[in-house]
């Protein structure tokens, strides 16, 4: 358990500093980036936030409040507390057209910043329980590497940046978007904004 929740921490942070990143979309205090290597198609949203950054964490790392502006969670519940900075949740999404609704059992970490300019952590990646097999309603998918970095502007701002490194599993959600016939990354993260405010 300490190797994995080390290794999601540190995935997400390697993903963060990776060159190449190339910016798709400027809205007000929203910034889409993308990032692809091989057949790995990486995304990054960065929001201006006005709350402090220690708030945003708080909110972000209960991943049960994220139904409240994430309309791709369906259901969100603890499976396991694996210590007071890990946890293991069971995610269900709502199906898209055509598709199954999918489902995901992933570990959630935290943490907080050891130096002042380092940014609060939400690092998540898909693991395997015994308890929560697969289930014939539900396809079950991953996600191999995504997450919340976030930046303290000032006392009362911060920016919050949102990875995802997109499997198949995830793609339906995401195809529409990134080709600009959907804002739903745009909507969700208007919504994101809307919540930690």
């Amino acid at each position: 358990q300490a190797y994995l929740s080390y290794s999601n921490i540190a995935a997400l942070t390697h993903l963060a500093r990776k060159p190449g990143w190339d910016i798709t979309k400027t809205l007000d205090n929203i910034r889409i980036w993308t990032h692809e290597e091989g057949a790995v198609l990486s995304f990054k949203v960065e929001m201006q936030v006005k709350v402090p950054s220690h708030v945003a964490f708080s909110l972000l790392s209960d991943f049960s409040l994220r139904q409240r502006w994430d309309r791709h969670f369906l259901t969100c519940k603890v499976l396991q507390a694996v210590s007071e900075e890990e946890k293991i949740y069971h995610v269900t999404s709502a199906p898209m057209t055509g598709h199954q609704p999918r489902d995901f059992v992933v570990l959630v970490s935290q943490r907080q910043p050891c130096r002042p300019q380092e940014p609060y952590t939400v690092a998540v990646r898909s693991v395997t329980l015994r308890t929560v097999p697969p289930s014939p309603e539900f396809c079950r998918s991953e996600i191999l590497c995504a997450g919340f970095q976030i930046h303290s502007n000032s006392s009362s701002s911060c920016t919050v940046c949102y990875f995802n490194q997109v499997t198949s599993g995830v793609m339906p959600y995401l195809a529409a978007n990134l080709t600009g016939s959907s804002k739903s990354i745009e909507d969700t993260a208007l919504e994101c904004i809307k919540f930690l405010e």
